[in-house]
């Protein structure tokens, strides 16, 4: 079983070296100080979201931060994923089909009623994963955002 770690403030430069690289492959700009900004509340212990190493907490292979919200819907504490990145290196073995396994379960455990998460339309491969880990697409909804 891959090691799940909770983030906490000393893991602030690897993990902002690993969301650094899933920005690169994604497409996403970010400077590093907006990042660790971003970051070292959920480090800090921010009751609004939790970061989690994958891997040998020294040298993680990825991470995972799930950002919390509450849901009528639901009847209680929704979680959605926030991001999700595991080194190209290592993609293919089964690690992330293991953490989106684990995760979901313990946060269930500590009253999670619902977990949620995006998929790109066109990336068909991982819309599967997701669906035999029990997600299932809510069609009739879309996704809308607006910055502010």
């Amino acid at each position: 079983m891959t090691a799940l770690t909770l983030a906490r403030p000393g893991d602030l430069e690897r993990l902002s070296a690993l969301v650094a690289a899933f920005h690169a492959e994604a497409g996403i700009t970010q400077d590093e100080p907006t990042r660790r900004a971003a970051l070292l509340p959920v480090l800090e212990g921010s009751p609004h979201a939790a970061a989690y190493l994958i891997g040998p907490p020294r040298a993680p292979i990825g991470y995972i931060v799930i950002s919390f919200g509450w849901s009528l819907e639901f009847a209680g504490l929704d979680g959605f994923v926030d991001e999700f990145y595991i080194r190209r290196a290592v993609r293919g073995r089964g690690i992330g089909t293991e953490v989106m396994s684990a995760l979901p379960r313990a946060l269930a455990g500590a009253g999670l009623k619902a977990l949620h998460l995006e998929v790109r339309r066109d990336n068909l491969k991982t819309r599967r994963l997701y669906e035999k880990l029990g997600f299932v697409a809510r069609d009739e909804h879309s996704l809308l955002t607006r910055r502010m």
